[in-house]
């Protein structure tokens, strides 16, 4: 510390005193406190705390005591956690004020934190060290530079953060319409390859489709998905995590086949065995149905759903259990009461468990197709059982999926509200 004397610092916060010695607020895991130890005058130090006592080197917060205790149980052992009998968004503004953020919160009472946030669209922005315009005046030239990336990442991640973000975002659904409109027409018997063509005319077809208007169509498409991956890709933060992403594993999967079939366009020419490739090919274009996940950066009701399923792969998992223990039971019983017994009436659908397997899914979904049904008494009574009982099985953990969608949709609500107001200081600016 460059300011004050004596060898220990006292901090007054409401009322509570606490005593350290200079070297510890050096790197003290509170940031406001740590601060403290680059103050070079007294109009430093009031900056960062309400009050200075100089005589006795004492320096006065006027905040929440009670929290301040509970932030030094974290500071001493690493845990942190809610007071009890306070409203979890005045614990979370002091821990804002403290320079601490919602992870260092332990996992029960982070989601405790996100539900209370949810239910009341509440949004605490974190207080900059040089804030206001005189702060602004003095950032580096890095730190320009971190902000204009960092621009530039929620341009393309944040479809609301800005009128440049919703203007881009509105361009890349419309290559996206465009891509899937021009893939169910190549689909029609009238853009179809006729199947009857020799291997030199499927090889001239298939290199003369590429200058068609549909080809060019497509290319087009796959050059702005590409150049958009790689812009989002250069101004990301973690480029590992960038890879790691479910989005953009799905992005590399709907571009890397269009180079691929234009590779293996290349590459095979005449060879005999290009009616191989031909199926390859078209397996490869087929996946360009993976475009249509991409309009999950910009509906909330898609990401919804993904980050449902994120959250609640157990409650899926079990529900995944219960149908395939229920399917075992009901297909075996089926298969002997219908085929097994030497009753006379043979019922030939359910010959084997694997197809009575079909027969039981889709009673217990409640689809009944009927293309096979039991005809026995017995078999009968078993088949009302496995509809009940799939009913039951079904309901059981949709209840908690049901709570994790309104929570994630609530969440992403109000994500997309917090980006909409800086949307509109944009406007007012």
């Amino acid at each position: 510390m460059n300011f004050g004397r004596g060898p220990s610092v006292v901090l007054n916060v409401g009322g509570t005193r606490y005593s350290f010695s200079r070297e510890v607020l050096k790197d003290f895991p509170l940031r406001r406190v740590s601060r403290l130890h680059g103050c070079l005058s007294e109009q430093d130090v009031l900056e960062v705390c309400d009050d200075y006592d100089r005589e006795r080197n004492e320096y006065f917060f006027d905040r929440h005591s009670e929290a301040f205790g509970f932030i030094m149980l974290y500071v001493r052992h690493g845990h942190l956690r809610f007071v009890p009998h306070m409203c979890e968004l005045s614990f979370y503004n002091e821990m804002i004020y403290w320079g601490l953020e919602g992870s260092h919160l332990d996992y029960c009472c982070q989601r405790r934190l996100d539900d209370r946030m949810s239910e009341t669209f509440t949004y605490y922005a974190a207080e900059e060290p040089n804030g206001g315009p005189e702060g602004k005046s003095r950032r580096p030239p890095a730190a320009e530079g971190r902000k204009w990336l960092e621009r530039m990442r929620r341009t393309f991640e944040e479809p609301t953060s800005s009128v440049a973000a919703q203007v881009l975002a509105t361009v890349s659904i419309l290559f996206v319409i465009v891509s899937m409109v021009v893939l169910c027409a190549s689909t029609l018997p009238e853009w179809r390859a006729p199947e009857n063509r020799s291997v030199e005319e499927q090889s001239r077809y298939t290199a003369e489709s590429v200058r068609e208007p549909s080809g060019i169509i497509e290319a087009i498409c796959i050059g702005w998905f590409t150049a958009e991956c790689i812009v989002r890709f250069i101004v990301s933060k973690n480029k590992c995590e960038f890879v790691r992403r479910p989005l953009n594993i799905i992005d590399l999967l709907a571009i890397t086949p269009y180079y691929i079939s234009v590779l293996m366009t290349v590459f095979t020419g005449e060879n005999s065995q290009l009616q191989r490739a031909g199926v390859t090919l078209r397996v490869l274009r087929m996946m360009r149905i993976f475009w249509v996940i991409k309009l999950a950066r910009h509906f909330i009701g898609l990401q919804t759903l993904g980050l449902t399923l994120k959250r609640c792969y157990r409650e899926m998992v079990m529900l995944l259990v219960f149908i395939c223990v229920a399917m075992a039971i009901f297909s075996a019983l089926s298969q002997l009461l219908e085929n097994g017994l030497d009753l006379g009436t043979k019922n030939k659908d359910y010959a084997s468990i694997p197809a009575a397997c079909w027969w039981v899914i889709i009673s217990m979904t409640t689809v009944g197709y009927g293309d096979m049904c039991p005809i026995t008494v017995p078999g009968r009574i078993l088949g009302g059982i496995c509809v009940v009982s799939g009913i039951v099985l079904l309901a059981l953990p949709i209840t908690f999926i049901y709570h994790s969608f309104v929570q994630c949709y609530h969440e992403l609500k109000f994500r997309s509200a917090r980006y909409s107001r800086s949307l509109s200081a944009e406007f007012l600016n």
